[in-house]
């Protein structure tokens, strides 16, 4: 009853509104920091422990591809957990779960067994879809146009736990062993701490909910809409509505396809061209980094100029960098930091710029069971890159996966082109 009132205090505030989506933006970023450094030790080392493991390169790619898995069916539970529930249980859920997966993969590595760290890996990638579910809490109250600034706000400072998650790997692997465990393990100790209190601060101060907020207000103004008018507006909506959901779901699943495949086998590349692994975490520790930190400015771009010219963007980005990465000798640290770095900002491109339509093309009614559909589909790309991306490089070589990659970036041209073909003159 007392939430129920609060509420009801703030959608008849404008003012209110304003102070709780600047809170929830804290809320939101403070969880961020942590939750970066979370999903920074499956990128970093998931692949190479999968390898010690294993004994072999083939199947390396299989522990990014399980915990890409886990992380779609964790975005369709959180985000039905969000619209039934709040925000704030969804992505509490997601972020706990994703810190005993993380658990599991230490204990997996102690005691040597496989099963129980794909199984374990599964679990962690609850941790990596509530990451990117976050930044969807602080576009609930955002005026619409300056939505993608408020997803890229949650997305900068993940920047913090990303990068550093990556250049701890020496630090985490030294405690690691000092435990009794494998090097390795040790960035997954990290991550289970990171997301456990990622959790706990969504947990106990993302209140009162931004969705739930959002959705009273909608109503609200439903009710003093006159009715024609609000059928009208409906019957409109939902045709522009299913045509910004694929594209922007088609931009974000081709971007994440192309960026897991070659961020997966980059490390398990160095290491066979003779490079260290605090070099390894260097090289990813600022792809990560510019998966993320450019967000402000992305953001800015994608409010001004449209998601349209964005997505065009991410497309020769990634592009520029799978060609890069295909011809750049293996033993050159400074083109495979160029490559990664290229990989990142045409994800963040993409990523922003496909969140974002999705934001426009829902209403608080539907938002966040739809957008967890999507980030399935993105999750779901994901885990095919980071399966195919071993056995294409098994079989062939990572030459050949990065300029796949390369060429798989350019369909995301001809989709945006069809959009502004359906609808000349609106963004998508």
């Amino acid at each position: 009853m007392a939430e129920n009132t609060a509420v009801l205090e703030y959608v008849k505030s404008p003012e209110k509104q304003r102070q709780l989506h600047a809170r929830t933006l804290k809320v939101v970023i403070l969880s961020q920091i942590f939750g970066g450094a979370g999903l920074a030790a499956g990128i970093t080392v998931g692949a190479l422990l999968a390898q010690a493991m294993l004994g072999t390169d083939s199947y390396s790619g299989v522990p990014t591809a399980l915990f890409t898995l886990g992380s779609a069916i964790a975005a369709l539970l959180v985000g039905r957990l969000s619209q039934r529930l709040s925000r704030r249980i969804g992505l509490a859920v997601g972020f706990l779960s994703g810190g005993i997966g993380a658990i599991g993969v230490v204990l997996a590595a102690v005691i040597d067994s496989v099963p129980l760290l794909f199984l374990a890996m599964l679990i962690y990638g609850g941790g990596t879809a509530t990451n990117l579910q976050a930044r969807y809490a602080g576009t609930d109250l955002a005026l619409p146009e300056h939505r993608a600034k408020a997803i890229s706000a949650a997305m900068v400072f993940t920047t913090i736990g990303a990068v550093a998650g990556p250049n701890l790997v020496d630090l985490t692997g030294r405690l690691a062993v000092s435990l009794g465990a494998p090097a390795l393990s040790g960035p997954f100790m990290l991550a289970a701490v990171a997301y456990l209190i990622a959790g706990t601060v969504l947990l106990l101060f993302l209140r009162p909910d931004p969705l739930i907020v959002a959705k009273a207000i909608a109503e609200q103004q439903r009710m003093t809409d006159a009715r024609h008018q609000a059928n009208q507006s409906s019957i409109q909506g939902q045709k522009g509505n299913v045509k910004g959901i694929m594209v922007g779901a088609t931009v974000m699943v081709l971007t994440q396809i192309v960026m897991i495949a070659i961020m997966t086998m980059t490390p398990v590349h160095m290491k066979h061209h003779g490079h260290s692994l605090s070099q390894v975490g260097i090289v990813i520790g600022l792809h990560v980094a510019a998966m993320y930190l450019p967000s402000p400015i992305t953001g800015y771009l994608v409010d001004k100029f449209g998601r349209v010219i964005m997505s065009y963007m991410a497309g020769l980005t990634l592009l520029l960098s799978g060609t890069l990465a295909a011809l750049a000798p293996g033993d050159s640290m400074l083109l495979l930091v160029i490559a990664l770095i290229l990989l990142g900002l045409g994800w963040n491109f993409g990523f922003i710029s496909g969140t974002a339509a999705i934001v426009d093309a829902t209403t608080p009614a539907d938002r966040a069971k739809t957008q967890g559909t999507v980030d399935v589909l993105v999750a779901l790309g994901g885990a095919s890159g980071g399966v195919l991306s071993g056995m294409v490089v098994a079989q062939s070589s990572y030459a050949t996966l990065s300029m796949s990659g390369a060429i798989l970036s350019l369909i995301l041209i001809p989709v945006v082109l069809w959009s502004r073909a359906q609808q000349k003159g609106e963004q998508y």
